[in-house]
Parts: structure tokens; sequence; C-alpha cells
């Protein structure tokens, strides 16, 4: 884990916005095909950010690269799910040190 990474990664609200999302993928993301448990595909996040697909494509490559979310394929869909043990491994790292 690069906490210094983290930290940049959840610099921005965007991306934060994007973790929020998808902790409850049901809440967030209603309308789906698919099971709660795949998580969100790019192309729900990217309707919800109301951002470019390149723009919410950059951060969610940025998540990914953090490790604070994890995706898989399906078909030609792309699902993207929270790491909560990245996640997790971070807060209680941040709680003991600072």
């Amino acid at each position: 884990m690069n906490k210094d990474e983290i930290f940049k990664v959840l610099a921005n609200p965007v991306r934060r916005d994007i973790l929020y999302w998808l902790k409850d993928v049901e809440d967030h993301f209603p309308a789906s095909d698919y099971p709660a448990e795949f998580g969100a595909s790019a192309g729900q996040i990217n309707r919800r950010s109301g951002l470019s697909q390149s723009t919410m494509s950059s951060h969610l490559g940025l998540l990914l690269r953090a490790d604070l979310v994890s995706s898989h394929k399906s078909g030609t869909w792309v699902f993207f799910k929270r790491n909560e043990a990245t996640i997790q491994a971070f807060l209680t790292a941040m709680t003991s040190q600072l």
C-alpha cells in the first residue's frame, strides 16, 4: 500500500465521490441489469458523474493504480468495486500514525 499515492488520489472530490457511490451500488446505481456484487460498470459511473468518458477513465485508472478499487470484465462491460482490504488498511494506518 502506497499511502502517499492514496492521499493524492483522495485529494480529488470526483474520486472520493466514486468511492462513495461504490460503497452502496444498489442505492447509487439502482437501474443496473447486473447484481450489485458485480459493482458498477464504467458506463454507470460515467453517467452518474456527468463527466466525459476520457476524464472518467483517467479517474478510474488512478483509483485502480492506488488499489482502492478493483475491476473485472463481463462480456463487453467492465465493472468496478471498492477494494475494502486496501481502504481498511489505509484507515488503520492513518489511525495509528496520526
